[in-house]
């Protein structure tokens, strides 16, 4: 007997079954089938961008994403990930739908399975050199152009930058491609990362907590001890510490 035969015969005892614990047992099988259909089905819809860059003749696509454009403080960080077709990620999502748990499982599962991986960091000093626009597509450049395997094609969330390959921009792209997605996730991590390490470094801001982000926090530690040398000058109202 077929596997799906044996399964429907079996479901159709349960449901004639009237005992409580065994109702009970089905209708919790019948929602985590429900919950496990609607995850492939997600899945299916963010290979979309990868799949139809496939029916070109595209190998190698990089997902690109930034993190940490609007904070007062800290670097932004961005990550450039190539997935292989058959990647067993069911269940990621964009990195700010997702809990501290949830990013670190799916970060170690996207290491496990990426071709290539790389990230790029540019500092709160740079990003007032630059601004912070040209900044984040610099450091998506770097993430992009340092990749170990050479991409032929780039999906990037919400952006073009400066690269010597096809690239798509797309909209919220971290919820749509699981390339962005898993770029995201592995930029996050390393981010939330870093700030918990200038939270040791310059404690009274809460950057553990805060991610360098406005926060009430934040801001009276800002008033209390002033601007750290992590901070972005250019940012109100951190700028308004350095007016003569």
């Amino acid at each position: 007997m077929a596997a799906d035969t044996l399964e429907r015969s079996l479901l159709k005892d349960l449901e004639q079954d009237q005992r409580a614990g065994v109702q009970s047992a089905l209708k919790s099988w019948k929602l985590k089938k429900a919950k496990q259909a609607k995850l492939l089905e997600q899945f299916d819809v963010m290979q979309a961008y990868e799949k139809n860059a496939r029916t070109k003749g595209k190998v190698m696509i990089a997902g690109v994403d930034e993190v940490g454009r609007g904070p007062l403080a800290g670097p932004v960080v961005s990550a450039a990930v190539i997935l292989p077709e058959d990647a067993a990620l069911v269940g990621i999502n964009d990195s700010k739908q997702l809990s501290l748990k949830d990013r670190e499982y799916w970060a170690s599962k996207i290491k496990e399975q990426a071709i290539a991986i790389r990230y790029s960091i540019v500092s709160a000093e740079d990003i007032d050199r630059l601004n912070i626009y040209q900044a984040t597509r610099l450091s998506m450049k770097q993430s992009v152009m340092n990749l170990s395997v050479q991409p032929d094609h780039v999906l990037i969330d919400a952006m073009h930058i400066d690269i010597p390959y096809s690239q798509e921009k797309i909209i919220k792209g971290d919820a749509k491609s699981i390339s962005i997605a898993a770029a995201s996730i592995i930029a996050k991590v390393i981010r939330d990362n870093l700030m918990k390490e200038y939270d040791e470094l310059y404690p009274g801001y809460g950057f553990s907590k805060n991610a360098g982000y406005g926060t009430k926090e934040h801001l009276e530690g800002l008033k209390r001890l002033g601007p750290t040398p992590i901070h972005r000058k250019s940012f109100s109202p951190v700028s308004s510490y350095y007016i003569n």
